[in-house]
């Protein structure tokens, strides 16, 4: 399933310049909010205080959340910290020296929809923390090198994996990437682990929502009590990094970047 569980049915290609200059607009937007945050994260804050900075951030670019009641969810923002991979809901938890924290942000700007992860340090984290960061980073960018017209997508897919397994992290292969324009998630899923060579031809015009989701443990998750955020099964860390990206001429180009 897709990282949210849902898709839609038919793969979508962006093409004309105004809808990818609309998707450009909102990437930026997405990756200014993630370097926001990134600013805020710092021992004795409350999940709910990135929320409501993410609620002011958005309010201020004049961009809508991707999130904020997507299929009942309750937030603008996901904030998962140590064993919850994603989904998770802002609120009265306090961030503590050593967590680790995903930070995910949605954002719609004249009906297109832009989509980026990243997971931050809370404070000093032990070195195990520190290597899942960097090599869940190094995956995105690993899988976004491997995406260009001609290419299948299991490239990216296989790529991811490896890369990541090369490293002894897993990669959650319950949750996967997806295509996006004009809704959050459409087809194609993007898998995290998969075959080069299968899959659908890459081809100029596709935009997609790259998202490696990894674990220093097992790659099987549970889900919490509250019905949404996505647990580790083995309580084992987490870390997700994403871009929005559009298949261009000879390469990839990434969208949620400032």
């Amino acid at each position: 399933m897709t990282e949210w569980g849902l898709v839609n049915s038919l793969m979508v290609i962006i093409k004309s310049g105004s809808e990818i200059a609309a998707m450009r607009q909102a990437g930026k937007f997405v990756a200014s909010i993630l370097e926001k945050l990134k600013e805020e994260i710092k021992p004795g804050i409350k999940t709910a205080h990135l929320e409501m900075v993410t609620v002011h951030e958005l309010e201020k670019g004049g961009v809508k959340s991707s999130f904020k009641g997507y299929h009942g969810f309750p937030a603008h923002l996901c904030v998962s910290v140590n064993n919850e991979v994603v989904h998770g809901i802002p609120g009265d938890r306090v961030l503590e020296e050593g967590d680790i924290v995903s930070l995910d942000v949605g954002g719609i700007y004249k009906g297109f929809h832009a989509d980026a992860a990243i997971t931050v340090g809370v404070g000093k984290v032990s070195p195990q923390a520190e290597k899942l960061i960097s090599v869940t980073k190094a995956a995105l960018v690993a899988g976004i090198t491997a995406a260009h017209p001609g290419a299948h997508l299991g490239d990216i897919s296989a790529t991811i994996q490896c890369y990541v397994e090369s490293k002894g992290f897993s990669v959650v292969r319950e949750y996967s990437g997806h295509g996006i324009g004009r809704q959050l998630h459409e087809e194609p899923q993007v898998p995290n682990f998969g075959f080069f060579g299968e899959g659908h031809l890459l081809k100029e015009g596709t935009t997609l929502a790259l998202e490696p989701m990894v674990t220093a443990g097992g790659w099987r998750t549970k889900l919490a009590d509250n019905q949404w955020t996505v647990l580790t099964a083995d309580d084992s860390l987490a870390a997700h990094f994403e871009h929005t990206i559009i298949i261009a001429r000879n390469e990839a180009e990434i969208l949620t970047i400032l």
